[in-house]
């Protein structure tokens, strides 16, 4: 992961201001949409998280195969009053918007029309490249969101981590792990907490 290079900042200030220190500055979501609006990430696959803006690298032809197979399987089982959103906002606070793989939140489409939702019911990461970041801190930042099931198809090892249980952890990143995580490999099945009487096998969300 590495910080996007950004050409102007959107700030303004009615006057001049003194910093004793250098100091970060963070990015709030609404700042870093209208960053996206300017035309800054064209071309770029970028996410704001804890006011820091990552720039994440181009799908590859088995991350954009395993993404398509996974929204496939899960509009599939979430029909009515469920919307499954891909590489769109998820803001979670101020400061944090993953733009997660695949979303599945609450309602219909146009229920969303005015204001990204806020959380969902089923998060879900292809990572190859990125396996770490999200087996880790995007883990953190899902359980502090409390997030209740979170889905990570780690192409690496040709599996499905599913965690859940958001639980307090103060060794990670964002204060928070999930005290569940399940390991499934080829030829074993998961169920979203959210359609428990779903199936979903792991061998259909693979490349």
């Amino acid at each position: 992961m590495s910080t996007a290079v950004l050409p102007s900042p959107i700030r303004s200030y009615s006057k001049p201001f003194a910093v004793r220190n250098p100091q970060s500055l963070r990015w709030t979501v609404p700042e870093f949409y209208e960053l996206g609006d300017r035309g800054v990430f064209d071309q770029r696959r970028v996410m704001l998280i804890d006011g820091e803006i990552l720039e994440m690298p181009l799908p590859n032809p088995p991350h954009a195969t395993a993404e398509g197979l996974t929204e496939e399987v899960l509009r599939a089982i979430f029909t009515t009053g469920f919307v499954i959103r891909a590489e769109k906002p998820l803001p979670l606070d101020q400061l944090t918007d993953p733009i997660p793989d695949v979303a599945v939140v609450t309602g219909s489409i146009r229920d969303y029309a005015r204001n990204h939702p806020k959380t969902a019911v089923l998060v879900v990461e292809v990572s190859d490249s990125s396996l770490d970041y999200d087996m880790d801190d995007k883990a953190s930042l899902y359980a502090a969101a409390s997030i209740a099931d979170y889905w990570v198809v780690d192409l690496n090892n040709r599996q499905l981590v599913v965690m859940r249980d958001p639980a307090v952890d103060a060794t990670c990143r964002f204060g928070f792990a999930y005290a569940t995580v399940t390991k499934l490999a080829i030829g074993q099945t998961a169920s979203p907490l959210a359609a428990p009487g779903a199936v979903v096998a792991v061998a259909d969300l693979m490349p």
